[in-house]
């Protein structure tokens, strides 16, 4: 049998290929390659950088893959404490994976659209460049519905862990906050004229504290588990 805390450690393990790949998809390959409201330089960056795009595809995939246990590992440290609501969070986190999930057809799109295959020459490349580039603000935008339902599932386990009393409560909080950032940050896309989001930069660091500072909890201290405060 796997100890309370070694799990919680596995836990923090995974969070951080969650964290650390979710950061290379998203800095590292579409703000880098993607050039907003320029489709033929977009398209350019995505040809001469296929490699590093497809990484960032399989890069997705893996953080939603590893999410998942991560998800279920909380969900079994801390359901002594509220159960039913951590039903609900994980609920939220598997529509989140869902539509994230399938979203990611948006994102691999351009490399269909870009491939010169012979059934795409009744198109002309300025068109090519455009579909690829509405593709991945498609892909921007059900990222970001993705994200209300994790926003909502980060504030639930927040709750849960500052009830628990298994780790500092400060983690709780932070988390808490992350949610509540999540969900600021999609909703002011949505109402943005343009989906313009000039909140991102100052809710981003809020975010990245709160996840990384539970990540890294979990992976260092683990939890400790012999105070248990039902509810």
């Amino acid at each position: 049998m796997i100890s309370n805390k070694n799990l919680a450690r596995i836990a923090g393990f995974c969070y951080l290929i969650v964290i650390t790949t979710g950061l290379f998809s998203e800095v590292f390959v579409r703000q880098t390659l993607r050039v907003s409201n320029n489709a033929l330089i977009t398209a350019h960056n995505i040809q001469n950088n296929e490699m590093l795009f497809r990484w960032g595809f399989v890069t997705d995939l893996i953080n939603f893959v590893v999410g998942l246990p991560t998800i279920l590992i909380i969900y079994y440290l801390f359901k002594q404490t509220n159960k039913l609501l951590l039903q609900l969070a994980v609920t939220f986190v598997i529509i989140q994976t869902a539509i994230i999930g399938v979203n990611l057809l948006n994102q691999i799109s351009p490399l269909l659209l870009l491939s010169n295959d012979t059934y795409l020459n009744t198109l002309q490349p300025d068109q090519l460049a455009t579909l690829s580039l509405l593709s991945l603000n498609i892909q921007i935008q059900g990222y970001a519905i993705g994200l209300v339902f994790f926003g909502f599932y980060c504030i639930i386990v927040g709750y849960v862990i500052y009830k628990s009393n298994f780790i500092p409560k400060l983690f709780g909080v932070l988390y808490a906050i992350t949610g509540l950032c999540y969900l600021v940050n999609s909703f002011t896309m949505f109402l943005s004229k343009g989906f313009q989001n000039p909140l991102f930069i100052y809710l981003a660091i809020p975010i990245f504290i709160g996840e990384l500072s539970l990540c890294l909890w979990l992976l260092i201290k683990g939890i400790d588990t012999s105070k248990i405060v039902e509810k």
